[in-house]
Parts: C-alpha cells; sequence; structure tokens
C-alpha cells in the first residue's frame, strides 16, 4: 500500500498522537526539576485523548491496523513510561524504611527499577493487539488504569496528602502494577455496546459507585476508584474460575 493510500492523518490517529505528546511532555516535566503535578495532568490529558480516539474511530467508522498499532505505541509511553518516570522521581525524593543508609548505592538504583512496570506495560499491549478475546474484557489491568492510578498516587505525594510515603512503597506499588499489566486476570470493560441495563448491570453500578467516591472524596478519588475497579474485577475474576472447577 503506497503512502498516500494509508490516511495516517485521520481524525482517531491525530487523537492518538496526543495522547503521545501528552505522555512525552509528562516524561519531561517529570524528570525535569521534578514538576510531578503538571505531569500528572499530561498524563490525565493523554488518556482523554485515549478514550476520544477510539470513540471517534467508531462514530466515523474509520477502523484501520495503523490506528491500533499506534494506540498501542502512545499507550506505552502515557501510561507506561510517564507514570514510571513520576514514580522514579518520588522514590528518590522520599526517605527508605528498610534499606540502611549506609547502602548509597542501593539507594541510588533500586529506584530504576520502577521502570519493570513500563517493559510490563509494552508486553500487556502487544498481547492485547493480538488477542482477539479482549474485546469484551481485559486479561490483565488496562494499561490506562494501571498508568493513572501511579500518576495519580504521585501527585498526591506532590500536593503533601501522603507525606509519609516511602521509597519501598514507590517501588512496591510500581511492582505490583507491572505485575497486574501481564497477570491472567481478566478485567472487564467500561466499554458500552450499547445501554440496556441488563448486559451493563456491572458497569452502570461501578460508575454510580465511581461518582461517590467523587462525590465524598473530590479530586482525589481517582486512586480509590482505580483500586476499586481492580478489587471488583479480581473478584469477579476469582468467583467466575471457582464456578469452572
Amino acid at each position: 500500500m503506497g503512502f498516500d493510500k494509508m490516511r495516517l492523518f485521520t481524525i482517531p490517529n491525530v487523537l492518538t498522537l496526543c495522547n503521545l505528546l501528552c505522555g512525552a511532555a509528562a516524561v519531561t516535566f517529570a524528570l525535569d526539576g521534578g514538576k510531578i503535578e503538571i505531569a500528572f495532568w499530561l498524563v490525565a490529558a493523554g488518556a482523554a485523548f485515549d478514550f476520544f480516539d477510539g470513540f471517534a474511530a467508531r462514530m466515523l467508522k474509520s477502523i484501520h491496523p495503523v490506528g491500533k498499532q499506534l494506540d498501542s505505541l502512545s499507550d506505552v509511553v502515557t501510561f507506561g513510561l510517564a507514570p514510571a518516570a513520576m514514580l522514579w522521581r518520588v522514590c528518590r525524593d522520599v526517605n527508605w524504611v528498610w534499606v540502611p543508609e549506609t547502602w548509597t548505592a542501593l539507594q541510588q538504583w533500586l529506584p530504576y527499577a520502577v521502570y519493570l512496570m513500563t517493559a510490563f506495560a509494552a508486553l500487556r499491549l502487544a498481547r492485547f493487539n493480538i488477542d482477539e478475546g479482549q474485546k469484551t474484557e481485559f486479561t490483565g489491568l488496562p494499561a490506562p488504569a494501571g498508568g493513572l492510578l501511579c500518576a495519580s498516587v504521585a501527585m498526591l505525594w506532590a500536593r503533601g496528602l501522603n507525606p509519609q510515603l516511602s521509597a519501598e512503597v514507590v517501588l512496591g506499588l510500581a511492582w505490583v502494577t507491572a505485575w497486574l499489566f501481564i497477570s491472567p486476570m481478566r478485567m472487564f470493560s467500561l466499554k458500552f455496546a450499547g445501554f440496556g441495563w441488563e448486559e451493563n448491570r456491572l458497569r452502570y453500578q461501578f460508575i454510580l459507585c465511581a461518582a461517590v467516591l467523587v462525590w465524598f472524596l473530590r479530586w482525589t478519588a481517582l486512586p480509590a476508584i482505580i483500586g476499586l475497579y481492580i478489587i471488583v474485577s479480581t473478584l469477579r475474576w476469582a468467583a467466575a474460575r471457582g464456578d469452572k472447577e
């Protein structure tokens, strides 16, 4: 197929590129002076673009393999690399609890282990691209959810709302998120194929719970909402496995 026939710059692809640019800028702000709050809002903007590119593709009937690959490449940056860069910055600035102060080399190099989540986000997205069984459900934590979870925790620390955060907790968050990316757990999708109650009961109930959390926690609700999504998906997956056995 010739270059002129590939239609690279469709509306969905442009929205996806905006997602990528938000992620690249978030990495820069996270590493350059530790501007964590700006980096968070860029990741959040990337998530909005990530939602609307798929919505635009379905509305305009502009589904193309190039868009699918571009979407995953962008998500690796915005939800894999950028949140890891934010956690790296936090990990360098907080105190260690279990690693002795005399182990300066370990304290200096261990924060780089947060980038394991970047590598596992890439694995998760590569699996998604070739797995036809992830149309209505996901295998493993979706990259946007994991990325937003880590970015929001970093942002709350930057706002001074969790000043007791330790380097070990930051590393643990990155590693647990990395494992969730490639885990076999089936997690429900929030994408609506229709608006009927029966086929979307779980989605409507989750959205209602998320709205309640936002009402009480305001802008600090995001980690709780994603945590609820992980818990509900885990319990649902475990129950389904129990029924099969």
